[in-house]
């Protein structure tokens, strides 16, 4: 095995790792995480709209689901990077790519029902789904525009 499809394969599935770990957290230590980068975007935006503020649930909302799309549009590019360092056809990488990213996903909204005080969210599998499929499509564009 090549080195390249070595390290690309140990970076796919380190990040799901991280992404395990991080949905083993209870809530509120989840919530502690996203409070700390809600508070540093308040921090900032405070300056330009004070009343900003009188919105921090639903900006603490939007931090979360972001949060979501970004880890997975992450994924989805490591994924598809493993695929095609492993000569697998760009058609097959990205349903591959895909359907992996969209069953892990998945599974770790099933996972999070064990969580203390977390749960399953068949909205938050979209949204990873929806970020797998935007790092794929980022990682094929790219990679047509060097190649």
């Amino acid at each position: 095995m090549s080195k390249r499809k070595t390290l690309s394969w140990a970076a796919a599935v380190s990040w799901m790792a991280l992404i395990f770990f991080l949905s083993s957290q209870p809530a509120t230590d989840s919530s502690e995480l996203s409070s700390g980068i809600v508070e540093v975007i308040l921090t900032a935006a405070e300056k330009v709209m004070p009343e900003v503020k009188e919105h921090i649930d639903t900006l603490h909302h939007i931090v979360r689901k972001n949060a979501h799309f970004t880890i997975y549009l992450v994924l989805g590019i490591l994924m598809i990077n493993a695929l095609k360092q492993s000569f697998v056809s760009t058609c097959k990488s990205t349903i591959y790519a895909l359907s992996i990213s969209a069953a892990f996903a998945s599974s770790d909204e099933l996972h999070q029902f064990f969580v203390p005080g977390r749960g399953p969210a068949m909205t938050d599998v979209l949204i990873d789904s929806a970020g797998a499929a935007v790092g794929i499509a980022i990682f094929l564009t790219i990679r047509k525009k060097i190649i």
